[in-house]
């Protein structure tokens, strides 16, 4: 006869909250939260929010747009690769617009009678004019990719690049994120960004202005702010961070949105590891930046920023400091 050992005895659950109680915990979130909290404005019905598993799902959908071959169906033709995009975009259409338009719902301050068919209509222009820019996105990319293989001694082909290189990806997700954002997309571009980040390490905001042939080595804790400008043909290394000094307050003593906080870096400037450049400064083109500087002010055209050299000096019979 199997007998049951005072230890494996269930012990009583003495945790769980009787009916009232539950009642009274549910009673007290909802006042928390303000019963489905939104902010103000928004259309009417309560309108779902974007669904950040869906998001994601159509920027790896993209990735095999921009890619194809490389994400996604590994089989593809000359002969089938054209159906393959036409299918996959099709299906981005109809998920994008659904999801700009939650967005734009959740953000609507639009007074009129039916609020909701006003971000029907932007939701359907938003997303026809963000396809018909996915062949410049795919451009400015493949010089992305270029610049990560050239600049890399180790990347044995661009293909490297494209398949492994968390800078890509970062550099990818942002492109597709700043392009919503520039068409006004709220919630939606930092989704895209903030997702690449819990990946990668790399903070890219999708405000921020980036040229072509861009590349970031290694890539964790880079951190590039709202307002950077950055130029073309520009190296970033691990650690770097582009970011603002301090934040003006209002009267009010809140931080004051919309202005110019963070750097502009010019074209053919390399930014080594652990440097940090802080505020609306000029890093003058072609300039290098050594690792671990900690930057306030801008620099001219050709500039060479280092630490001080550690030297180290030899004594001998007492000498010493």
């Amino acid at each position: 006869m199997e007998t049951t050992k005072p230890e494996d005895r269930a012990a009583p659950d003495n945790t769980a909250p009787v009916d009232g109680q539950l009642a009274s915990l549910v009673a007290a979130l909802c006042e928390a939260n303000g019963g489905l909290w939104r902010p103000p404005g928004g259309c009417p019905g309560r309108q779902p929010l974007p669904s950040r598993d869906v998001v994601i799902d159509i920027v790896e959908a993209l990735r095999t747009v921009l890619f194809p071959g490389y994400f996604g169906a590994s089989d593809l033709t000359a002969e089938n690769t054209a159906f393959h995009l036409g299918s996959t975009l099709d299906r981005i259409r109809r998920n994008l617009q659904k999801q700009v338009r939650r967005g734009l719902c959740f953000a609507c301050d639009n007074p009129s009678a039916d609020p909701s068919a006003d971000c029907d209509a932007r939701a359907e222009s938003i997303t026809r004019r963000f396809l018909a820019r996915l062949p410049a996105t795919r451009r400015i990319l493949a010089t992305d990719v270029q610049a990560s293989y050239e600049g890399d001694p180790a990347a044995t082909c661009p293909d490297e690049a494209i398949f492994c290189y968390p800078g890509v990806l970062a550099i990818t997700n942002y492109r597709l994120a700043h392009e919503l954002h520039t068409l006004g997309v709220p919630l939606i571009p930092r989704i895209i960004t903030e997702h690449a980040h819990s990946i990668t390490g790399i903070d890219i905001h999708p405000g921020a202005s980036i040229g072509e042939s861009f590349f970031i080595d290694h890539g964790t804790g880079v951190v590039i702010g709202e307002t950077c400008g950055i130029g073309n043909h520009v190296r970033l290394y691990q650690g770097v961070t582009l970011g603002a000094k301090s934040f003006p307050l209002d009267k009010d003593g809140k931080p004051i949105k919309g202005i110019k906080r963070h750097p502009n870096v010019e074209d053919n400037v390399i930014i080594y590891s652990e440097a940090t450049i802080l505020g609306p400064i000029t890093i003058g083109h072609g300039s290098v930046i050594g690792g671990n500087v900690w930057l306030p002010h801008g620099v001219p055209p050709g500039s060479r920023i280092t630490q001080a050299h550690t030297r180290q000096d030899l004594y001998a019979d007492g000498a010493g400091i």
